[in-house]
């Protein structure tokens, strides 16, 4: 479920929020914070003017609901009465008053009346306040959002507000003036900025809910009551009549008694965003001293509210109201409004509530506009994509946290090519290292085994089958998978690899399936497991015989389905993976013995190919030799392109149980152990001279007589003690000698029978 962090009356939906920046190129006081998740109201600075929310496409943006507080209010034993404001038949026009008068005690208010009625209560105070000579200009304080404005913006200006309430603090001060202060007041309107007001400490307690027109269109669908369909009901408070134009533009000059034909510099009205910041920032500036200014900040007045729920232009709302002026009204009104109240209270105070922000220096500012790219003013494209006018604002608004540099979008486009072009780069460079690595998938080998097995892959490549690789470990299993993997038609998608040996039972269930946020402990996210990675590809599964029954069995069914259900989750996603496995083991037993599935058995046993151990293709032996010395050498960059013959023979002469993988390891020792161009018996591990001795003597005991043994027993003794005193001197043939107690010369003649060559023992002590 999504939930929105609530700081104020405005919300923010963080899962839907697309950081695309609406809200804060449309939010006139800039009171959007971007934060790493998403964009968030400051309730701080926000004026509740609405506009993120019509402006967010994506809906992260909501209003409080007060749908469950009214529910609340509705269920208590006090009285509860509903006013409908100024505005309401510009929203509900196809519903006769009296009407929506009978729906809303169907859901259980118990008197509704007009917001109206307030207008012509703060109406008298307002006309006494413009026809005093005042040294300063007066600004209607009956739009809660132009309060908020100068409040939290333009504090300097609050001596200028007319210290009257609103039209809805009024009607609720004079309902809980009769009916007490246990008395609930629920307002519906269409202001967003009402549920700022009440809020408010110097009209606290006045209204108890604010209910905008959509909240009350939900309130009647859940309840199914159609209001067209009721009978009429007439209002509980007292007729009205001047008051009903207060909703509209002129309608407050009309209320308060200013006759003005526009050409009267010292009254001013005005209705909308722009006009209303206009006017404000001439009056807080001096360039304009008018008497009276009405200021209201949607357009066309308070019939255009973001709290609306049709799409009726202003003009057609104006004519509404006009006409409902013009109407005639039922009203029935309750005994205990028929007395003058003894104590109606209509003023109010205004508070300075502006937060000041650090102001940064001009050093500050040039550090910003550096970090994104701007070295010098042409740099500055003042593109206004960020929500700002321009670099310099949006750098300010870096210094006070209320944005990063990220939302620069010139700076993140050559940000993002940057990081394309490093990440191609990389690619290559990886792409290298696995070419380098696996040598592509060539399978080195002319002896009839291994061709055999290249045969298989070739027929088995293209087609869909599920392919069981067996063999001893070391072998080349993973190489074979990749060769059918690239011989497949699949060989454009991914190949993904699992060791089914390196994870636990619940580990490997999670990496193949994948699993729901709160599945288990640490699943703090959702997560695609590897089937789903390898989407349209092959999965390789290395030493399948180790996996347990239980992920046996979901195996089974993504082979016989070909579907998957992540772990936590209730619902299967299909697949579409080809499917080659490997072991050493021999399943046959396991299923035997209960430990391996039969039947996952004889589903991945559809092909497959047996792999021959080295030891079984020694006519391959020199070619896998040459094949891997050549890529050691490109991997430690040595210049290594040559193995001798006693090395080479040596190397027939192992049983290699660590078969191929051990032939590339033991080939890499060497090279990284050769100090020249050419690899030695003596880089080769100490097993492989004496298996060469030994297969030395034996050929020699069976080809030469009594003399020639003798001579080559006392040649092996003779290269022994050279080595030894060789190792003892570090490769020094002086030292060497001088420990063998005989001459240099005869040393290095020595050494040349027994073809030693000394500079393989420097630094060997």
């Amino acid at each position: 479920m999504q939930n929105p962090k609530w700081s104020g009356p405005i919300a923010t939906i963080r899962e839907r929020c697309r950081k695309c920046y609406a809200c804060v190129r449309n939010c006139p006081t800039k009171a959007i914070g971007v934060f790493q998740d998403a964009a968030e109201v400051i309730h701080h600075r926000c004026i509740g003017c609405g506009k993120c929310l019509q402006v967010c496409s994506q809906n992260a943006k909501v209003i409080a609901d007060a749908i469950k507080e009214t529910e609340k209010i509705l269920q208590g034993k006090q009285p509860v009465v509903a006013v409908l404001g100024c505005s309401f038949p510009a929203f509900f026009y196809d519903v006769d008053p009296a009407q929506m008068v009978t729906a809303l005690r169907r859901i259980g208010f118990d008197e509704v009346l007009e917001g109206t009625a307030g207008v012509e209560m703060i109406a008298p105070e307002y006309r006494e306040l413009i026809n005093k000579k005042n040294d300063f200009p007066l600004i209607s304080s009956h739009c809660p959002t132009v309060v908020d404005l100068i409040e939290r913006h333009h504090p300097s200006l609050l001596k200028n507000l007319v210290p009257v309430v609103s039209p809805m603090v009024a009607i609720g001060r004079f309902i809980k003036a009769h009916r007490g202060k246990e008395a609930k007041v629920v307002y519906i309107s269409s202001c967003i900025g009402g549920k700022f007001e009440v809020t408010s400490e110097s009209v606290q307690g006045a209204i108890d809910s604010v209910l905008t027109y959509s909240e009350l269109n939900r309130m009647l669908k859940e309840r199914n009551i159609d209001p067209h369909r009721l009978a009429k009901t007439p209002f509980s408070g007292l007729p009205t009549s001047t008051g009903r134009t207060f909703s509209i533009f002129g309608g407050p000059f009309n209320n308060f008694g200013i006759v003005n034909n526009g050409l009267d510099p010292n009254f001013v009205a005005t209705v909308g965003e722009e006009a209303s910041l206009e006017v404000i920032h001439d009056l807080a500036a001096g360039r304009i001293s008018p008497q009276y200014v009405d200021v209201r900040f949607c357009n066309g007045g308070c019939i255009g509210g973001p709290g609306r729920t049709n799409r009726l232009t202003s003009f057609s709302k104006r004519n509404l109201i006009i006409n409902y002026r013009k109407q005639s009204i039922p009203y029935k009104p309750s005994p205990h409004y028929l007395k003058a109240p003894e104590d109606l209270k209509l003023d109010r105070t205004f508070n300075n509530r502006q937060h000041q922000l650090e102001r940064p220096s001009g050093d500050a500012i040039r550090r910003i506009l550096n970090e994104t790219e701007k070295f010098n003013e042409q740099d500055e494209l003042n593109c206004g994509s960020c929500g700002y006018a321009t670099c310099r604002e949006h750098a300010v608004a870096v210094y006070q946290g209320l944005a990063d540099t990220r939302m620069c979008l010139p700076f993140s486009m050559n940000q993002l090519e940057e990081d394309r072009t490093s990440l191609e780069q990389k690619y290559d460079l990886a792409k290298r290292a696995l070419d380098q690595e696996y040598a592509g998938t060539t399978i080195i080998g002319n002896d009839t085994r291994t061709q055999g097995v290249l045969h298989m892959i070739k027929q088995v490549g293209p087609t869909p089958t599920s392919v069981l690789i067996r063999g001893e470990s070391g072998t080349g299993k993973e190489l074979t998978a990749r060769a059918i993997h690239e011989a497949s038609l699949r060989a454009e998608k991914p190949l993904v690899t699992v060791n089914c040996t390196t994870l636990t039972d619940s580990l490997l269930e999670s990496e193949l399936f994948g699993h729901k946020k709160g599945s288990f402990t640490g699943a703090v996210k959702d997560k695609k497991g590897l089937f789903e990675a390898a989407a349209g590809g092959t999965i390789f599964l290395d030493e399948i015989g180790d996996i347990t029954p239980k992920l046996q069995a979901e195996l089974l069914r993504v082979l016989d389905s070909g579907e998957i259900k992540p772990v936590g989750s209730n619902k299967t996603i299909n697949v579409d993976v080809r499917i080659i496995a490997a072991t050493n083991k021999a399943l046959e037993e396991g299923i035997a013995q209960g430990w391996f599935r039969e039947d996952l058995f004889y589903r991945i046993n559809v092909f497959t190919i047996t792999l021959p151990p080295l030891r079984s293709r020694l006519n391959s032996l020199q070619q896998l030799v040459d094949h891997f010395l050549n890529l050691a050498a490109r991997r430690l960059n040595k210049t290594i392109h040559k193995i001798d013959d006693n090395a080479r023979q040596a190397l027939t002469c192992y049983h290699w149980p660590g078969n191929i993988r051990e032939l590339q390891n033991i080939i890499e020792r060497a090279v990284v152990l050769s100090p020249d161009q050419v690899i030695r018996l003596e880089q080769l591990p100490v097993v492989f001279g004496e298996l060469l001795r030994k297969n030395q003597g034996a050929t020699s005991a069976r080809d030469t007589g009594l003399r020639q043994q003798r001579d080559l027993q006392a040649g092996k003794i003779e290269a022994d003690l050279l080595i030894h005193f060789l190792r003892e001197s570090a490769g020094n043939v002086s030292a060497a000698a001088r420990l063998a107690n005989i001459p240099r010369r005869t040393f290095y003649r020595m050494l040349e029978r027994q073809k030693i060559d000394s500079k393989a023992y420097r630094d060997k002590k």
